[in-house]
């Protein structure tokens, strides 16, 4: 094993009420959770308080989004001060979705992931490529580009997870192979030994995203590069927990 602690966020992007969201807050707080698995759920804005009085209290909460200053005339938007307020200790920044549906450039992302550093949030930064990248052969290209972003403003690394996530697998049913998904992450390991340093390199770590399931979470989990996931659709069922323990 690697020493890096496996860490398993769940993305419930627009989703949830308060019934719903009080239903899995009450399956998280029941179940047996892996305890050397770090375990993050993001949430949407709305019910960020919410949830975190009904989390368990080893549970992180992240914003599923948040902007580069600390306040001003930003309408709808918030900051990560303002998460760090009402008790959110993360936040995920540079989603697919923030990049292809709301048109975020690589700099935009990473200047507001730089900021919630700044501010003492950790952040979960994504990156990944679309199908048409990936069937051009370009998705190392794709990802160093998006790496390199993050890597001009981002100094310290010790509170950032990169989450890979190839477009083309989020809530498609499709999933890169455990294969395919470990290729990509020791692409990046070495990408970030070559860039940054191999102390980073070897203590960064990686999550897989892209329609994981209790059915492939045990498999995926044993590639050596890949330390832990990004789960959207599934982190809203019962099986997240066989997610969270997919090392036991």
């Amino acid at each position: 094993m690697s020493g890096r602690k496996f860490c398993v966020g769940g993305n419930w992007k627009m989703n949830g009420d308060q019934k719903s969201i009080a239903d899995i807050c009450k399956t998280l707080s029941s179940a047996p959770l892996d305890p050397n698995t770090e375990v993050v759920i993001g949430c949407p804005a709305i019910y960020l308080m919410y949830a975190r009085n009904l989390l368990p209290c080893e549970v992180g909460l992240a914003g599923q989004n948040a902007y580069k200053v600390e306040k001003g005339a930003f309408t709808g938007e918030i900051s990560p001060a303002m998460l760090k307020d009402i008790g959110a200790d993360w936040v995920i920044l540079g989603h697919s979705e923030r990049r292809a549906i709301f048109k975020e450039s690589d700099e935009l992302i990473a200047e507001k992931a730089q900021h919630a550093l700044d501010q003492g949030l950790k952040v979960i930064a994504c990156i990944g490529e679309t199908l048409e990248e990936r069937e051009a052969g370009k998705t190392n290209e794709v990802v160093a580009r998006q790496m390199c972003a993050y890597a001009q403003k981002i100094k310290d690394w010790q509170n950032v997870v990169v989450a890979y996530e190839p477009v083309w697998a989020i809530g498609t049913g499709k999933t890169a192979t455990p294969d395919q998904a470990q290729e990509v992450h020791a692409f990046l390991r070495q990408w970030l030994s070559d860039n940054i340093s191999k102390d980073v390199s070897a203590s960064l770590r990686i999550q897989y995203g892209g329609s994981v399931t209790a059915a492939n979470a045990k498999e995926l989990a044993k590639k050596p590069d890949i330390d832990g996931f990004l789960v959207g659709g599934a982190s809203l069922k019962p099986e997240f927990v066989e997610i969270i323990n997919a090392r036991q």
